[in-house]
């Protein structure tokens, strides 16, 4: 790939705490939806890389699992873990809040932060805010509680100033040539992408108890010409949760499974035949051996 001489390429961590917007930023940055989202915390599980890249800058997203204080098992142990190294590895941190809000849960992320890296604060949700005058004394207020290199106010959702946002991410990247190809999007593969979509349809429709103890392993994904076959396996964690995710005669693991192969269409730009059970595995999200099994 030919670069010009200034050209910018460098690694960029987005954290904050669980629901803030992390993945819904990325997902508008990239133009597609990579990342998964839902309205429950702990939808994002894994480090997942987002490549977005410009005629002078590439972007390497680092999309990084909300900062766990609750339900402390091997889990969200193992979450956080992921979270505090990402910190140490990238060139520039973007910390996502809401705005008008900087509660405990953010503040035990920003205890985090490292003080010799470039920290950009992203006040997302900008579009919820009625006086937008009400914006200036909130960043006054968080300016004393780190030395933010600058705070930058946007919508994720409603995409507005996404591009002020990337132009004061670029200042802060090395110079150096593009990593990778100008046309990928991720260092993820398919099959990992394909649990991920199938786990975000099980966070939406599903009630609060049973996203906490499930997760998907993909037993198995094979290309025929131009169609993919995946046969994928929702794992749970009590019996008891094993009908909530099948639902009245099948309907909830229909619902579930045929939206998710909608957005693998999407995504792969292809045609895909998805096959979907459930499987109890007991305590799963406290067994370390089960964890590193399922990529955590």
């Amino acid at each position: 790939m030919n670069t010009p001489t200034d050209f910018r390429c460098g690694t960029v961590a987005i954290v904050g705490r669980p629901n803030v917007g992390k993945s819904t930023l990325l997902n508008h940055i990239l133009g597609l939806k990579l990342s998964i989202t839902s309205r429950k915390a702990q939808t994002t599980r894994h480090r997942l890389l987002g490549i977005h890249t410009t005629e002078d800058t590439q972007f390497l997203f680092v999309d990084t699992p909300g900062f766990q204080q609750k339900h402390i098992n091997a889990l969200n142990k193992s979450l956080n873990k992921t979270v505090t190294q990402v910190l140490t590895e990238v060139d520039v941190v973007l910390f996502v809040i809401e705005p008008m809000h900087l509660g405990d849960a953010d503040r035990k992320v920003l205890a985090l932060l490292p003080k010799d890296k470039p920290v950009l604060l992203v006040v997302n949700k900008l579009d919820l805010m009625g006086d937008k005058g009400n914006i200036l004394p909130l960043i006054q207020d968080f300016d004393l509680e780190f030395p933010f290199i600058e705070i930058v106010p946007v919508s994720a959702k409603k995409n507005l100033n996404i591009d002020e946002l990337l132009k004061s991410i670029r200042q802060h990247l090395p110079e150096q040539a593009a990593i990778y190809g100008a046309d990928e999007l991720t260092d993820r593969n398919e099959r990992f992408l394909a649990a991920e979509l199938l786990r975000e349809k099980a966070f939406r429709f599903l009630g609060d108890e049973v996203p906490y103890g499930i997760a998907v392993e993909i037993e198995k994904f094979e290309m025929e010409g131009k169609l993919r076959r995946i046969h994928a396996a929702f794992i749970v964690d009590k019996e008891s949760q094993k009908p909530m995710l099948i639902g009245k005669g099948g309907e909830k693991l229909k619902q579930i499974s045929t939206e998710a192969r909608q957005d693998m269409e999407k995504l792969f730009d292809g045609k895909v035949w998805l096959e979907t059970w459930v499987k109890v595995k007991g305590g799963w999200a406290d067994d370390e051996r089960a964890l590193k099994s399922l990529g955590y």
